[in-house]
């Protein structure tokens, strides 16, 4: 790669004075920009030097690669004159370049509180979804399959048992999560949960019951009554009453002495906020919140399938606006009180949604001469139509527009049938073709043939449009001396495996929390939950990255594979803090051969995830990439495969 030109060529098509600040990290460009429409898009997804392109708090982000990114990075600050700035303090100035929306604020809220408790919710919903299954007739016989086989009725119990516990004590999850992001004690805040669900109150789901009849308890305080009222099933008082402890604690800390503080500000901090919660908070904000599920389940009732029309229509816009990272507050609320809303109808919805926009994607990779825009558009299709759908959206159908669109009326078709059948979902799950498990087995047909006509009018609308508006040329295509186009094949490498860098717990590359890593936009591979702190090398080859961070190494096999091993996630802020290295660029090393060391647990408590990525950079250059199916790894035990493109043909290093 040229840098200085690649460099130049990122600052013409981003614009030199549309800059405001940069950073770099192991595998791209980190930037702040004045404006982002001013940014020529189209010049950046053609650009040789850029594998691909995104947007996230507030920076706008290049991805170049490793042992090249800090090449290309040295050549802009220096044709720019910028100032070099880390990624912590580019942080810094993009959240000062934002300007403030209280909603999208609002919903990162939101967002911070739900997404943690979300696999949590998710077991509890599957397990419910399983007891559905083992107790409902006719799916497997005239009666269930706890009628026909006596024997499960005790296994039956136990998970009816075990799928009721998050939803029942939700609010001590929910204490726990909400407390934690206001900055208070996570602790604190699950006690303050604890509290309101003790089973000596009358229980949440049955306190309209009690208020009717005359049979609420009540505590008197010098003359005031004050109902002794439980939370099971509601999120707003929770949300609410995790704020105020958080902020009385804060308070509390800040005015009470040293020697006193860590006796007596929690116990203050739970009297002062248990108090005004049963007393005050708790009752107005238990209206609120009912009143709130209420309106929500009688508009989309009093809608029907129009309702979920629109809904799926704009379910897709909603995302790229990160709307939706408000919808698990109400989720939650509704499969709290499944009894009384039937379910979550927002998780039908964006199935429909989902599979839409990854037929519509996939669609692409039949249209596509471009083997990059192809190999992102199957790896992101596939990733959709599982239910994660962000790199199929920003990274492939809004590029080119006419694929989201015809996504957007696949869905539209598919939620026409979940509101005419009223399909609702028992729980969370994976939204996509495979939420059928979190769908009640009465709404299995009404829920395959809504998906099946979302992929079929998505696939097929973007086939037969595509081919009609796309050109048949790329810039992979030659055109040969007899005017016929030749297509241009990579370098041939020979089959290869790569082995783990670190003992540990191998997780599929596609699942860590990262959105680079996760969409294989650098390429496929695979990841490991490391259980040891030292790191090893996969494969014997050169160093062709070694960070002044340590939190990253990239190396060129000796067989022609550019393997890149990332320490962590969003690491390179500990600015090598935590790491120590034993190896230098340009050095050759053997299998096995010592690289260097993570400290897990001080990563871990500096609030880092220590998951470690091996990423193949130059997976277009092979036949296939695959993760070896490994659970448990010690470090030299295969854990990728590389299928070479011929037997004999000879290794090429892809730079």
């Amino acid at each position: 790669m040229d840098h200085k030109q690649a460099a130049i060529d990122i600052l013409n098509e981003v614009g030199k004075d549309n800059i405001v600040a940069a950073a770099h990290c192991a595998t791209r460009l980190r930037l702040v920009v004045k404006d982002e429409d001013k940014i020529d898009q189209k010049g950046l997804d053609g650009n040789s030097a850029v594998k691909g392109t995104f947007r996230v708090n507030g920076q706008y982000q290049i991805i170049i690669g490793p042992g090249d990114v800090d090449k290309v990075y040295d050549q802009l600050i220096g044709l720019t004159g910028l100032k070099e700035v880390t990624p912590d303090a580019l942080k810094e100035v993009a959240a000062k370049d934002q300007k403030k929306n209280p909603l999208m604020d609002l919903i990162k809220v939101l967002s911070d509180i739900f997404v943690p408790l979300i696999p949590a919710l998710i077991a509890g919903g599957l397990l419910m979804a399983l007891n559905n299954v083992l107790v409902s007739p006719g799916l497997f016989g005239p009666k269930a399959l706890v009628g026909m086989y006596p024997g499960i009725k005790g296994l039956t119990e136990m998970i009816n048992t075990f799928a009721s516990a998050p939803f029942a004590f939700l609010p001590i999850l929910l204490g726990f999560s909400a407390t934690r992001r206001f900055g208070g004690n996570a602790y604190l805040g699950a006690t303050m949960g604890m509290i309101m669900v003790m089973p000596s109150l009358i229980n949440g789901y049955g306190v309209a019951d009690a208020l009717a009849k005359g049979t609420m308890t009540y505590w008197n305080v010098f003359g005031w009554n004050i109902a002794q009222a439980g939370y099971q099933g509601q999120v707003l008082p929770v949300l609410a009453v995790a704020f105020i402890l958080a902020n009385v604690e804060k308070w509390l800390h800040k005015k009470m002495p040293a020697t006193l503080d860590f006796i007596f500000t929690p116990m203050i901090t739970i009297i002062f906020t248990a108090f005004i919660t049963f007393a005050f908070v708790g009752p107005v904000l238990r209206i609120a919140g009912n009143g709130l599920t209420d309106g929500i389940v009688y508009l989309y009732n009093a809608s029907g399938f129009i309702g979920s029309t629109i809904f799926g229509l704009v379910y897709s816009p909603i995302v790229i606006t990160g709307l939706h990272q408000s919808f698990p507050a109400i989720e939650t609320q509704l499969l709290a009180n499944i009894a009384k809303t039937g379910g979550d109808f927002f998780f039908p919805i964006a199935s429909m949604a989902n599979a839409a926009q990854g037929a519509a994607c996939l669609a692409i990779f039949f249209l596509t001469k471009d083997k990059k825009e192809k190999g992102l558009a199957s790896s992101s299709g596939l990733s959709a139509l599982l239910g994660i759908t962000e790199p199929a959206i920003f990274g492939v159908n809004l590029k080119k527009r006419f694929p989201f669109i015809i996504g957007m009326i696949g869905s539209a078709v598919g939620c026409f049938f979940v509101g005419l059948f009223g399909i609702r979902s028992s729980a969370l799950g994976a939204a996509g073709i495979i939420g059928f498990i979190s769908i009640p087995v009465k709404f299995y047909l009404p829920f395959f043939f809504a998906i099946a006509l979302s992929i079929v009018v998505a696939f097929t609308g973007t086939l037969v449009y595509g081919k009609r508006v796309m050109g048949t040329t790329t810039d992979d295509d030659t055109v040969a001396d007899d005017g016929t186009t030749a297509t241009a094949t990579p370098a041939a490498l020979a089959d290869a495996v790569v082995a783990a860098p670190v003992d540990g717990t191998v997780v599929s590359l596609k699942t860590v929390d990262d959105q680079v890593f996760a969409s294989e936009m650098m390429g496929k591979g695979a990841a490991i939950v490391p259980s040891d702190d030292n790191i090893y090398a996969p494969v014997a080859g050169t160093i062709t990255v070694a960070y002044p961070t340590k939190h990253a190494y990239g190396l060129l096999a000796d067989d022609g594979a550019e393997v890149l091993i990332h320490l962590g996630i969003d690491t390179v802020k500990l600015d090598g803090n935590h790491f120590t290295t034993t190896v230098s660029q340009g050095q050759h090393i053997d299998v096995g051969e010592v690289l260097g060391t993570m400290d897990r647990t001080a990563v871990k408590a500096a609030g880092y995830d220590t998951t470690v990525m091996i990423v193949v950079t130059n997976t277009a250059s092979y036949a296939s990439v695959d993760r070896i199916d490994n659970d448990q790894v010690s470090h030299g035990d295969p854990v990728v495969a590389l299928t070479g493109q011929t037997s004999d043909a000879p290794v090429a290093a892809n730079l």
